[in-house]
């Protein structure tokens, strides 16, 4: 048999319902009226129940917002993160381990909180963009991912009170819309302190707030608070000849730097006063060799073939510190599109 796509297989869907009424309404001499009418509703309810009983089939009638077909598996995500995200062995387990273990279960409790830290240029916007692009058709494009700059959106220290009242409304009105939602802010370093609080409840382990259940979301925070005490981890580390690779965890506990940090937004937060952000996320500081392999990939998307004197003098021409040993690219991989278009 021949099986038919499914924008075809859902007209014909519908076909079908439209001839069995008519089927019906052509016996409406030998049927009473009330009874006649009865069946016709009947039919249409039936025929409407067994149209929106498939997921793909209800998304031709009504607002859906599924995720991408595979996203559970986390195979996307891992192959976007290993291709495109270096030196960051541990964001890339804890990100895979905790969004494919929060998409798998069918009851959360709560929403998954990611807090992503470490220095510009290390691949926290990155990283945030591989998640939604896994996610959702269109990523950051998404009617369902919402991207919140601090220093854009939320200014002004003088309207804290009002960015509090739109913030809860915006992320009620689009978790009522969609359970699924993602929500990124970034720039917690430069948001105001006490403004993210505003959003406790809709992190805590509430089953319903006003008819709105907020268990389904995705919550997802990008930070340089708590990278200065990243750096000095993984300095140490290389200066006692460890790998990088055997940093762990337990090595980057940042909930210290990062609640006692007066420059973060989550300056004494309530957030991380009640266990309610799931995972720090640590970046480390990328290394020379990281920065090469920005630049290839880089030159790649652009669909030039990878010229290594080219790649040598790019990831040269960037700045490196501590001032002696010059291990750690100051920006990470930030500037290499802007020194890269000089050479092409």
């Amino acid at each position: 048999m021949k099986l038919l796509p499914p924008r075809r297989a859902g007209r014909r869907f519908v076909l079908g319902a439209a001839v069995l009424l008519w089927q019906l309404s052509a016996t409406a001499q030998a049927v009473e009226p009330i009874s006649l009418g009865l069946a016709i509703a009947g039919a249409a309810a039936s025929a409407l129940t067994g149209i929106i009983s498939y997921p793909k089939l209800y998304c031709y009638f009504a607002h859906c917002c599924l995720h991408k077909p595979g996203a559970r598996s986390g195979t996307v995500l891992q192959e976007g993160l290993d291709d495109q995200l270096f030196g960051q062995h541990l964001a890339k387990k804890v990100i895979v381990k905790s969004l494919t273990g929060f998409l798998n279960n069918p009851n959360p409790k709560k929403p998954l909180t990611l807090s992503l830290h470490g220095w510009t240029g290390t691949g926290k916007n990155f990283a945030s963009r591989i998640i939604v692009e896994s996610l959702f058709e269109g990523g950051l494009n998404s009617k369902f991912v919402h991207q919140f700059v601090s220093t854009l959106h939320f200014p002004h220290q003088q309207n804290i009170s009002q960015y509090k009242d739109q913030l809860q409304m915006w992320i009620r009105g689009n978790v009522s819309s969609c359970p699924r939602s993602v929500f990124i802010f970034d720039e917690m370093d430069k948001m105001h302190a006490g403004l993210i609080d505003s959003i406790k409840p809709f992190l805590d382990y509430y089953e319903e707030l006003d008819g709105v259940s907020y268990r389904k979301a995705i919550f997802i925070f990008l930070s340089n608070a708590g990278a200065e005490k990243i750096t000095e981890v993984a300095l140490d580390f290389w200066r006692r000849g460890k790998r990088r690779e055997d940093l762990s965890l337990r090595d980057l506990d940042l909930t210290l730097s990062v609640f006692n940090n007066k420059n973060s937004g989550f300056w004494h937060s309530s957030l991380i006063d009640k266990h309610l952000i799931d995972y720090f996320v640590p970046f480390l500081p990328l290394e020379y060799k990281h920065v090469k392999m920005c630049i290839r990939v880089e030159l790649e998307s652009r669909d030039y073939e990878v010229d290594e004197d080219i790649v040598t003098q790019v990831a040269d021409e960037m700045t490196y510190f501590p001032k002696e040993e010059r291990i750690y690219s100051d920006k990470g991989c930030k500037t290499v599109c802007t020194k890269l278009d000089f050479y092409l």
